[in-house]
């Protein structure tokens, strides 16, 4: 183990996990979502665990394009060393089979559980009634009616717009100010600060694919070879 001074502030590393995924460093002046006494500032969207537990973010935001399922939620919760935020459906996955999720979710160890958009407030309610982790809802436009969201049982919204998301989440905190938020963050410092400017209390950021981070890494060996 070595210590490294960064940001005016020591890290510890250690020689062979000192090469980590780092959010960029925007992230940090977002206020944070407190759940149980943990703040959560940034979020990866990854369902990846190499990634998950080779990066600096503070939660995992594990969303995916399939049908939830049990067994992807339960290894991604017991084998990243971060809070997990579990997806439990909301598209193609609706009804008492997402209350099922949720609960499942909450018994494998989530910190909370993720409903996409097209998600009724029917299910975010009955989701409501058998969990007692956050249920954080995805919002995708300024047209939601985030009121209905929260009366169902919403309790964070997670506004991904794309590069729409600074104009929506200040069109929602307009009339919903204290609302936690966690935005799109973007791939760059910049599109980060505008969205935590926008009124979001966390972001979730995309990281590079294992393909890109192995890319980079395989041209620095030549480099060095060339060298």
């Amino acid at each position: 183990m070595y210590m490294k001074i960064q940001d005016d502030r020591p890290h510890i590393v250690s020689r062979l996990r000192n090469h980590i995924l780092e959010i960029p460093p925007e992230a940090r002046a977002a206020s944070g979502i407190v759940i149980n006494g943990r703040r959560i500032k940034s979020l990866v969207f990854t369902t990846d665990i190499a990634i998950i537990r080779n990066c600096d973010a503070d939660a995992v935001l594990a969303v995916y394009p399939f049908t939830p399922q049990q067994t992807i939620s339960e290894a991604l919760i017991q084998n990243a060393s971060i809070p997990v935020f579990c997806g439990v459906g909301g598209g193609t996955t609706q009804g008492m089979r997402t209350a099922m999720l949720a609960w499942d979710a909450e018994a494998q160890g989530a910190m909370a559980v993720v409903v996409n958009a097209p998600m009724s407030n029917e299910d975010i309610r009955r989701i409501s009634r058998c969990v007692d982790i956050p249920i954080v809802v995805t919002v995708l436009n300024e047209h939601t009616d985030i009121a209905a969201r929260l009366d169902a049982g919403a309790t964070i919204l997670n506004v991904s717009a794309a590069e729409r998301t600074p104009e929506v989440i200040r069109a929602i905190r307009k009339d919903f100010s204290m609302i936690p938020i966690i935005g799109t963050g973007g791939p760059t410092g910049e599109s980060i600060r505008r969205t935590i400017e926008a009124g979001a209390n966390a972001i979730s950021y995309t990281p590079p694919t294992t393909k890109e981070l192995f890319s980079r890494m395989m041209d620095d060996y030549r480099t060095r070879e060339e060298d």
